[in-house]
């Protein structure tokens, strides 16, 4: 069984027929998932990190969304700026980001 220390959920819009639509995919969420992906990858964080793409989590005005847990951490308004600094502050660093998070 995997047992990652960090999972992360982004919203990237995606329907239950599999169609992705909506405001966090008009936003470039998938990017933000990517780039996710790519930053877990280079920094050798792969058996840590789980990476999710989820459905909406019915706060549109706040997207991109993405959700970390084992802490429950919340932050919104993202892009792909901002997982570099996610992932060394608080996945790397264990300190949440604060002016990231909603």
């Amino acid at each position: 069984m995997v047992n990652p220390k960090y999972h992360i959920f982004i919203c990237t819009s995606c329907r239950v027929n599999g169609v992705q639509k909506g405001f966090c995919f008009s936003k470039d969420s998938v990017d933000i998932v990517q780039k996710f992906m790519e930053e877990v990858d280079d920094r050798g964080l792969s058996g840590d990190v789980m990476i999710t793409n989820t459905g909406c989590f019915g706060i549109c005005d706040k997207g991109p969304i993405a959700v970390i847990y084992p802490e429950g951490i919340w932050y919104g308004n993202l892009s792909e700026d901002d997982v570099e600094k996610i992932i060394e502050q608080h996945i790397e660093g264990g300190e949440p980001v604060k002016d990231l998070m909603i």
